[in-house]
């Protein structure tokens, strides 16, 4: 796995620019990061919304706007309509959300006539550069999207992280699938399903990942914490990606690393026709940034 987010910004920088179309971008971060990453030849930025209103926000805070492609729609749900529309007929390559309902935004995606719906889960990812780490990037699914995945919604999510993890340049990402303890428990179907998935991925179930667990967070993190243990993994102590159990635990744990660990991070969401940057309004304006490099990767690989 590689050591920083940077690699992201230079796949952007020596690949063929995507065109990023942004719904509703009236926060400061998100027309920040996308006049940034326009700046920096990462995207060409397409705005959709009230042009007035974004250009009031640019000149407040001495953004650069010139180049960016302005599409006017007034209302915040026509101007997601259009977003999704110009991402479905190719005029866009990946979609981003402004400042506007994450319900709103998933209502348009999932549109069945003109929509980005694939038949497949839709899942976020998360990848998190963390300093104390030696290995320092790691992901996590899905911490945004599915509440309380079932055996089936699992696999769904490990599905699309590995196929964004092939897209990034990771051939076999090695996969920890958490519960609070590293044995199996009957009474902790977190535990169970881990287990599932271990052996699902042994026989061929699920592919281009190595896949294990139970474990515990420590001893998927930490290779000191799996030899005290006792555990024989090739995932253990050396994971790529964390598959939470739940929606809150993936919260908990993605928050702690991005705020309390002076970490970067950068999300999407994957399944759709076309990833889809969603971040939480509070994220860094690098955090978004990263995170249009990270759609616009993945997007590029399609």
């Amino acid at each position: 796995m590689m050591h920083d987010l940077d690699f992201l910004l230079e796949k952007c920088q020596a690949g063929k620019r995507m065109n990023l179309a942004v719904a509703c971008p009236y926060g400061d971060d998100v027309l920040g990061a996308v006049c940034e990453a326009h700046g920096r030849g990462l995207v060409n930025g397409i705005l959709i919304g009230d042009s007035e209103q974004i250009k009031k926000k640019a000149q407040e805070h001495h953004f650069d706007i010139e180049g960016l492609t302005f599409v006017e729609e007034k209302d915040d749900y026509s101007a997601t309509e259009k977003a999704v529309q110009m991402v479905s007929s190719q005029e866009a390559d990946l979609l981003m959300k402004g400042l506007v309902k994450t319900a709103v935004l998933l209502r348009a995606v999932l549109n069945k006539e003109w929509g980005l719906r694939t038949g497949s889960l839709l899942s976020h990812l998360f990848l998190f550069e963390i300093p104390l780490l030696n290995r320092r990037i790691i992901g996590l699914s899905d911490g945004g999207m599915n509440m309380y995945p079932d055996l089936n919604a699992k696999v769904g999510i490990i599905e699309n992280a590995v196929e964004c993890y092939h897209k990034i340049g990771v051939d076999n990402p090695l996969i920890a699938a958490l519960g609070a303890v590293e044995v199996v428990n009957p009474d902790m179907p977190a535990t169970l399903d881990a287990a599932a998935l271990t052996l699902m991925n042994r026989r061929g179930q699920i592919k281009g990942c190595t896949i294990d667990g139970p474990f515990a967070l420590d001893n998927a993190i930490s290779e000191e914490a799996a030899q005290i243990k006792g555990i024989e993994s090739p995932v253990a102590g050396k994971a790529d990606m964390l598959l939470v159990p739940t929606i809150e635990s993936g919260n908990l744990i993605g928050k702690v690393l991005l705020y309390m660990t002076g970490g970067r991070g950068a999300g999407v969401i994957l399944g759709a026709r076309k990833p889809i940057v969603l971040t939480s309004r509070f994220d860094s304006m690098e955090t978004k940034l990263l995170s249009i490099a990270l759609g616009a990767v993945v997007a590029s690989k399609e």
